[in-house]
């Protein structure tokens, strides 16, 4: 069994990270620096909030990338990619969804950007919304 321990981040596909970011530090958020993930072909920015969840920007950094993916369907521009939630045991989490019929994308937690383990569970599951579960490094 797991828990869900709270919200991570909100992940916002955008087409340039200090266009899109410009606004949420205008809204007293302040980026922790750029971070690309190479095996996901994307670039992260991420914008901490006072309560611990974050505001994870995302562009593409290379061809065929899901942001690239996500944007050209959007017409060409950015919007709420993903969903994040901290889970205490992600490998127990992603056992238990998928005992009980869940459709996962990933059956095995992944690195993933800021220091975190990732999992995600497909939209067909989660009635229209990317969700993906994390859990820091330890």
């Amino acid at each position: 069994m797991f828990k869900v321990l709270g919200v991570d981040h909100i992940g916002i596909a955008a087409t340039d990270l200090k266009e899109v970011g410009a606004f949420w530090e205008l809204l007293g958020l302040k980026s922790t620096g750029e971070e690309t993930v190479t095996d996901q072909k994307v670039t992260t920015g991420f914008y901490p909030t006072p309560n611990g969840s974050e505001i994870e920007l995302l562009v593409a950094s290379a061809e065929g990338s899901p942001i690239e993916k996500f944007i050209e369907k959007n017409g060409g521009r950015g919007g709420i990619q993903h969903i994040a939630l901290l889970v205490d045991d992600l490998e127990a989490a992603l056992a238990d969804l998928k005992a009980k019929g869940v459709r996962l994308i990933d059956e095995k937690p992944r690195k993933g950007a800021g220091g975190k383990m990732i999992a995600f569970l497909h939209p067909k599951a989660t009635h229209g919304v990317l969700l993906e579960l994390c859990q820091p490094i330890e």
